[in-house]
């Protein structure tokens, strides 16, 4: 019989492509994956690990059997998700990721009426970007993650996700107090074309967004400043450093010296939270997503 745990470590080391950031998603440690995957080669019989300069691959026997195990470990999530629906208790452990601002203005309160309601529930959060947290439910590093995407920018969910709306998160530009447009009701993003901007770090879904959007309003952003917190990007604001895009989820307390402006044609945020098809019956899985609705439902 194969062991389901060695399985897991195979899995894990196809999905994350070296010892080190397989121990690392399994929480153990590296010389515990090598001695796992030496008892699995034995119980085969075959080499399932080959040297791959300082790292290793799969030979095809490797990748054969992890094809397998990832389709057992699903079925076993899926038999897991049946048993906890047949009994209908709220138990066990959550794990759930979010980015910053979700984190700052959902989790609070979601966290918190889960705890009440289900005590025997044990939730555990982090922070983690949209494209990260849906790589991290994917491979079973997190039961949900709370992700976003724009209006005019989507973001793919992969197969095998399913998917529940939260709120439509809409944004204002923050600019310094002192700012010739700081007075209007409603601005049109072109008319920032000459302003310096603050945005996300390059490479992070929501700064794409930001120049992507920018460029479509014909003009090419002068990006000065990087930060990827919105508490650090207001505060560049504050001291009359440039303008951003700001969202109202999670906004909390605001430096003086910064004015918000709404945007004529309203941009939005998606706000979702995704979670692996085969642990869609799991009565933990749609408690977090009924604590997160309500938390939600708050912010509107």
């Amino acid at each position: 019989m194969l062991n389901l745990e060695r399985l897991r470590t195979l899995d894990a080391l196809a999905r994350h492509g070296s010892v080190s950031a397989a121990a690392d998603g399994l929480h153990v440690t590296t010389s515990a994956v090598s001695q796992q995957m030496a008892k699995l080669e034995r119980e085969v019989g075959q080499r399932l690990l080959a040297k791959n300069g300082r790292g290793v691959r799969l030979t095809d026997a490797g990748q054969l059997l992890a094809d397998h195990a990832a389709r057992i470990l699903s079925q076993v999530e899926l038999a897991q998700s049946d048993i906890e629906a047949q009994r209908g208790q709220v138990v066990g452990e959550v794990r759930l990721g979010a980015f910053p601002t979700a984190a700052r203005g959902l989790f609070p309160a979601a966290v918190a009426a889960l705890r009440g309601a289900h005590p025997d529930l044990r939730v555990r959060t982090r922070e983690l970007e949209p494209e990260l947290g849906l790589r991290a439910v994917i491979r079973g590093d997190l039961d949900l993650a709370v992700v976003l995407d724009w209006s005019n920018k989507r973001l793919p969910v992969p197969g095998g996700l399913t998917h529940a709306q939260l709120l439509d998160d809409v944004p204002d530009v923050a600019m310094p107090a002192g700012h010739p447009l700081a007075g209007r009701d409603e601005v049109d993003l072109e008319e920032f074309a000459d302003d310096e901007w603050v945005s996300w770090p390059e490479g992070e879904f929501c700064h794409d967004w930001l120049v992507f959007t920018l460029r479509s309003k014909g003009f090419e952003p002068k990006i000065a400043h990087l930060a990827g917190e919105h508490h650090t990007q207001l505060a560049l604001i504050a001291a009359g450093l440039g303008v951003c895009v700001t969202p109202r989820l999670g906004r909390g307390p605001v430096p003086e010296g910064v004015a918000f402006v709404p945007v004529r044609q309203r941009m939005r945020r998606h706000v979702y939270a995704a979670w692996r098809t085969d642990a869609d019956r799991r009565p933990s899985i749609r408690a977090a997503v009924d604590a997160l609705r309500a938390a939600a439902g708050s912010q509107r």
